[in-house]
Parts: structure tokens; sequence; C-alpha cells
């Protein structure tokens, strides 16, 4: 026993010695990766401080003598009689209301495939799983054609309806439901006379918040950074997105009117939601850490 001691306290040396080649690695592999990802918005958050000709005239990160930040910011928001904040509300409506109907028919239809039998289970999660594998640019066509049946393009339905079911979010959270809601916790909850409605809610739904606050999130991106689909349903420019509002000003370049400096300044102030919903659904990740911890 004593020699085993002795060889392993030896050994343990050589292998601290061995993994920190491999720690430097990774923490340059992780400094690179996050410059690459914050370059783009530190360039943004530069360039915003600079006029037409300084932008012309100078790289992003290149200071000049003037700091026009303010006025840049009150160009935009009284471009066309503040047509900007009107994109803004557009987008936030959109990508609200999309990613939290969405969401609970997410939590809803994973509960349902995880946790109960029906007949044509199998079936619909195959279903789920091929429609997975469609491209979203497959289906624009047949949206715009449904929505025109219905009479609802050019109004806030035809983005809406197309985008709050998502196959992907309810196949990830069916996976997630599987290895985080024991079934031996809603068979006690069953046991104690509590309904099926409130097991839901007051068991499964926490367990299942860190897949629905990520499911969330994707979906959120996703309709805040969406082009294809109201450039296609859309051709009012009061309820444009504001990533169309952004090409409708950058279009403005080719009919003669340089609008570089509200692209630039637009382009920072629609990444500011983004960046807030990250941070403040990170606490549902750590949540989601701990229970995992309880339940093993």
């Amino acid at each position: 026993m004593a020699s085993l001691s002795l060889s392993s306290r030896a050994s343990s040396p050589q292998r601290h010695a061995a993994l920190r080649p491999f720690r430097i690695v990774m923490y340059i592999i992780m400094l690179c990766a996050a410059f690459y990802f914050v370059y783009p918005l530190c360039w943004l958050v530069f360039a915003s401080t600079k006029n037409n000709p300084d932008l012309i005239s100078t790289s992003g990160f290149w200071s000049s003598n003037n700091f026009n930040f303010i006025a840049n910011l009150q160009q935009l928001l009284t471009f066309d009689n503040g047509i900007f904040m009107q994109w803004m509300g557009n987008s936030f409506l959109y990508a609200t209301g999309s990613s939290c109907v969405s969401t609970f028919i997410i939590a809803l239809s994973g509960y349902a495939l995880a946790k109960y039998s029906f007949p044509g289970k199998q079936l619909i999660f195959n279903i789920l799983l091929g429609t997975v594998l469609v491209p979203g640019t497959a289906l624009m066509l047949p949206f715009y054609l449904l929505m025109s049946g219905m009479h609802l393009t050019n109004t806030y339905w035809s983005i809406l309806l197309p985008t709050i079911f998502s196959a992907f979010g309810i196949w990830f959270a069916c996976i997630y439901a599987n290895a985080s809601v024991p079934n031996e916790l809603l068979d006690a909850a069953r046991i104690d006379g509590a309904g099926e409605l409130h097991i839901f809610l007051t068991i499964a739904l926490p367990l299942m918040s860190p897949a629905l606050a990520t499911m969330f999130l994707f979906h959120f991106v996703g309709v805040w950074n969406g082009f294809f689909l109201p450039l296609l349903m859309l051709n009012n420019q009061h309820l444009y997105p504001v990533m169309v509002g952004l090409g409708v000003l950058s279009a403005g370049a080719g009919t003669g009117e340089n609008n570089t400096n509200l692209v630039i300044m637009g382009s920072l102030l629609s990444a500011l939601p983004i960046v807030l919903s990250f941070t403040f659904l990170q606490r549902y990740w750590r949540q989601g850490l701990t229970f995992g911890s309880l339940i093993g």
C-alpha cells in the first residue's frame, strides 16, 4: 500500500505536467474564438462614431477627428419620421410573439411525446424528425401561397403564423424531457392525486426550463434576423422588421443617397436585444445544471 501511494504521488506531477500544454492550447483556442466573435461587434461600436466621409477614408477601428455617435443616432431616429423605431417594434413583436407561442407549443408537444403512449406516436416523431431535414427556404413559397390564399399577406399574421411551429424544437424538447424528467417523480405526483396539467406545470416545466430557454433564444434570434420571409410577405415599409429595413437603408446607396452611417448605427442597435436575451436567459441554464446534479 505504501509503494502504491508513493507511485500515485509521483505520477500526479507527471499528469499535471502533461495537462499543462493541453490547457495552454485550449486557452489559445478560446481566446481566438472570443476574438473572432467579439471583433464584428467592436468594429460596429467604433464605426458608429464616424460620419460618412470618415467611414470611406478610414477603417472601422481607426479613430477620426469627429465623434459623431450622437449625431448618427439622432439622424437614424429621425429618418423618415422615425420609421427605424417602428421597424424595431415590428421585429420585437414578430420575434417575441412567435417565440412565446412556439415555446409553449414546444413544451407541451415535447413533454407529450416523451411521457405519454398513444397510437401513432412513433409516426409523429418520425415525421417531425423528417421535417427537421427540410431547408427553411424550401418552405417559403408554400407559406406565401398559403398566406395569399387566406388573404393574410402584407399583414402581421403573415410573419407570425409561419414561424410559430418548430419541428426541431419539439424534437429537442422530447429528447430533453426523456433525459431530465424522471418517470418515478411523475408517478409519485399521480399517487398523491395531482392532475396531469398540475404535474406538467409544477414538475415537468421547471425541469425542462433550460431546454425551453434555449429553444426560445434560438427561435427569437432566428425570427429577429429573418430577412427572406418578411421580404416575400410584406410590401409595406411600416410592417418591415429591422433587418429588412436596414436592407432598404442600404439600398439607398444605389440611388445616390449615402446612408452608410445609418446602416452601421442601425446594425449596432439591432444587435442589442440579442445580447440582452443571452444575458437574461443564462440563469435558466445554470438552474438546469443544478437540477441535473440533484436528479443524478
